[in-house]
């Protein structure tokens, strides 16, 4: 009764408020001709042309071309960034080739309208705005990531080298400035500015990129590792500083009339170390965990910044120095630093970022580059910068008690130039001091100096006589039988798989060894949250492991490219077995979901390279996510896939046979039952083992050795009830892959699986 009440309260309600409304609308149109303001619109057509219009002026809202940007700028950014991890790339060179790839160097030149439409000239200011907030959110997170208290530690050596490169490159590039500043300064520029900022951008280190390139190659807690963050950081300060007095004397005119802006700047700085640091180092001590981290303690932060920045601005010296300080003063807790970081990084490095690396390309013509002449000097930039910042930092190490060896690496490092070179460019841009062809050459330097460090970084492993007795890169030696390595992307997956290697190897553990492997993005850590991450997601597996007594290796690496070094790692150290958990792929389910899946083939290389060769159909029914399937692909060692439903024990066990192939699964179930001495049921699903002797041969072997702990049944037909008794299922990769794309019945009521690739 009530449900009909309430069904005719809502009907009533609605009608009744309907009308009243039309009644009011129908008595208002009759009050139009008596309005001396209404005039009746005039036809502009038909009613279609009138839609078209409307549609029209909609789709070039400046909100809308605003919003298509973004979005263009991060889909194609991803795609890059994706493409240069694959070869062992940062992404950030992937980011800024997306950038010259959206502008006229290649879509302004081939695609004319496509660039006039998306990237319209009276857009770009809102464009460049945007930018410059990601910017500065991005360079307070810099200057957070600064640990002060590790400079001070090795400020001795540090200083020595990251002043040395940076006077030397600076050196090289006023002397290179005087050669190139009669042809290409711009018109009015005084030889003092030009100079100024060619040495400056001969000078810059990327502080944060070469910070992800030590984490990936997992030199962080190495001596190399730790020298070159040390120094980077110091490289990084002096060099804003340095900026700061620079863009001072740029916008003055001369060093005398700049006296008054840097004694600003002096005054500013000491503002904010002697009376404003205090203030914030109190705040961290009471703000220093999520709980109390609120939205008002946030606000103050961020109020902090904005001052800062705005200060800076004012003074002459730039916004992005104001957003740096900020950053360096933040209180020094680490957990504090840590949160305020995770809180502000995945907006500035997704979202705003990218739009500052499109806008860098908007500015960049390559195609100004027209006369070989033009490239010699292009590569004569290249060559000083890399001269003055390699040759430079590498004596300057050796100098101070580095190894040959080291001293290459650090040069190496340190030529790393990356975002914080464009930034430099960038403002030397805006002010006028460098010429469109200038800054086409020098964005191209900054991305040369930063592709080579990797692989300069290679060439000296591979030519030094021997490896460095701390480099984890080593591989173990391995004088186990049986190594198995677990590979957990989650605490709760990693205790799982650990029980699992613990059934195959419990009765063997003097002659089989454990491997637990855990990779992070190097994207989502930096010095301030890799040991909490790494204690965190190990903690679990070392209690695990103590309550199974069972000894387990460690293994945690920062990466960019998780699955890649996963292939990597299983290849390379002698491992009998590679244990992972699955999970489901995000393109299962849904229409939208199968429409992603397919995109994703389409842009992924690897899965498009197997589409076009057959491995892989068009539709291809998902049955791993995409990690498990670059894993399976890449791994020259047998693969163990978990599927766990909360497996305690492993008791009872369950084979189903569906073809030859199938027969490598007894070594599995025989390690089982000789380690955990679990009982198995061989179920002949195909009539596979009944027309082929030898494999029964070989499974009555195994049966007689284990006391007949074996039971074969011929039903063809897999149920419920035999399921529900077994702890676990051993299935081949292929049988399994086959089951999922029939939506085989049983597969919904199947215990805990573990898929295996041989």
């Amino acid at each position: 009764m009530k449900k009909y009440r309430n069904l005719s309260f809502y009907v009533l309600t609605i009608t009744g408020f309907s009308a009243l409304i039309w009644f009011i609308i129908h008595r208002g149109e009759k009050l139009e001709s008596g309005t001396a303001a209404y005039r009746q619109p005039q036809a502009a057509g038909s009613s279609w042309d009138q839609f078209q219009q409307t549609y029209l002026d909609n789709l070039t809202h400046p909100l809308a071309i605003l919003l298509l940007q973004i979005i263009t700028i991060i889909v194609v950014a991803r795609v890059f960034g994706y493409l240069c991890r694959k070869i062992r790339q940062p992404s950030v060179i992937g980011e800024i080739i997306a950038g010259i790839f959206l502008g006229p160097s290649f879509i302004g030149t081939y695609f004319p309208e496509f660039s006039a439409f998306l990237f319209p000239a009276k857009s770009l200011p809102n464009l460049q705005f945007l930018s410059q907030i990601g910017l500065i959110l991005f360079m307070f997170v810099v200057g957070m990531e600064l640990d002060l208290k590790v400079l001070r530690n090795k400020a001795k050596d540090a200083i020595v080298v990251s002043h040395a490169s940076i006077i030397f490159p600076f050196a090289l590039g006023i002397t290179l400035a005087y050669y190139i500043y009669t042809e290409f300064a711009p018109p009015g520029i005084r030889f003092l500015s030009f100079s100024l900022f060619t040495g400056i951008a001969m000078s810059i280190t990327a502080f944060p990129v070469l910070a992800r390139i030590v984490q990936e190659r997992g030199l962080s807690k190495t001596r190399l590792g730790t020298v070159a963050i040390t120094c980077a950081a110091a490289d990084d300060i002096t060099a804003w500083c340095i900026l700061a007095a620079v863009i001072a004397i740029v916008k003055a005119g001369s060093i005398y009339s700049s006296v008054y802006t840097i004694l600003m700047a002096g005054a500013y700085v000491v503002i904010m170390l002697k009376v404003v640091q205090p203030f914030l180092k109190k705040l961290g001590e009471k703000y220093s965990n999520r709980e109390s981290l609120g939205k008002p303690a946030v606000a103050i932060f961020f109020m902090i910044l904005l001052i800062s920045s705005y200060a800076t601005e004012v003074i002459g010296i730039h916004a992005l120095f104001g957003a740096f300080m900020a950053g360096v003063i933040m209180p020094a807790t680490i957990s504090f630093r840590n949160i305020f970081i995770e809180k502000v990084e995945d907006v500035s490095m997704v979202l705003l970022l990218p739009l500052f690396f499109v806008f860098t390309g908007l500015r960049t013509e390559i195609g100004l580059l027209n006369d070989p002449y033009l490239w010699k000097i292009c590569g004569l930039i290249i060559l000083v910068a890399v001269v003055g910042k390699f040759v430079g930092s590498a004596l300057a190490a050796r100098f101070v008690g580095q190894s040959w060896k080291d001293s290459l690496a650090l040069g190496a490092l340190m030529n790393t130039r990356g975002l914080m070179e464009l930034i430099v460019l960038n403002i030397g841009y805006d002010l006028g001091v460098m010429t469109k062809e200038v800054f086409a050459m020098m964005v191209i330097m900054a991305l040369v100096t930063t592709f080579m460090t990797g692989p300069a970084l290679d060439l000296i492993n591979r030519f030094s006589r021997s490896k460095s007795a701390d480099d984890p890169t080593a591989p173990l030696e391995k004088p186990r039988t049986y190594n198995v390595l677990v590979s957990f992307s989650t605490p709760e997956k990693g205790v799982a798989l650990l029980k699992l290697a613990n059934s195959l190897i419990r009765k063997n553990i003097a002659q089989a060894s454990v491997t637990a492997l855990h990779l992070s993005s190097s994207a989502e850590l930096n010095a301030f949250n890799q040991a909490e991450v790494e204690k965190d997601n190990f903690e679990p597996i070392s209690q695990e492991a103590e309550r199974l007594n069972l000894p387990v290796a460690n293994l945690f690496k920062p990466t960019s490219d998780i699955e890649g070094e996963i292939i990597g790692t299983a290849n390379s150290g002698q491992y009998d077995l590679l244990l992972v958990g699955a999970g489901h792929s995000v393109f299962e389910g849904t229409l939208l979901g199968k429409l992603l899946g397919f995109t994703n083939r389409i842009i992924n290389p690897e899965r498009l390279y197997d589409t076009i060769t057959g491995k892989e159909g068009l539709f291809e029914t998902a049955v791993f996510d995409e990690r498990i399937r670059q894993i399976t692909r890449g791994t020259k060692v047998p693969v163990g896939i978990f599927l766990d439903k909360g497996m305690e024990k492993v008791n009872r066990i369950y084979i189903p046979f569906f073809a030859m192939s199938d027969s490598f699964l007894l070594i599995y179930a025989q390690k089982l039952m000789h380690n955990s001495e679990a009982l198995v049921t061989v179920q002949d699903a195909s009539g596979i083992i009944a027309q082929n002797p030898e494999i029964r041969h070989t499974i009555t072997s195994v049966e007689q050795d284990l006391s007949g702990r074996i039971l074969i049944t011929g039903d063809q037909t897999i149920t419920e009830d035999q399921l529900g008794q077994q702890d676990l299922m051993l299935i081949s990769f292929e049988s399994w892959k086959k089951a999922v794309e029939a939506q085989s019945e049983w597969l919904s009521h199947s215990p805990s699986v573990l898929v295996l690739k041989p």
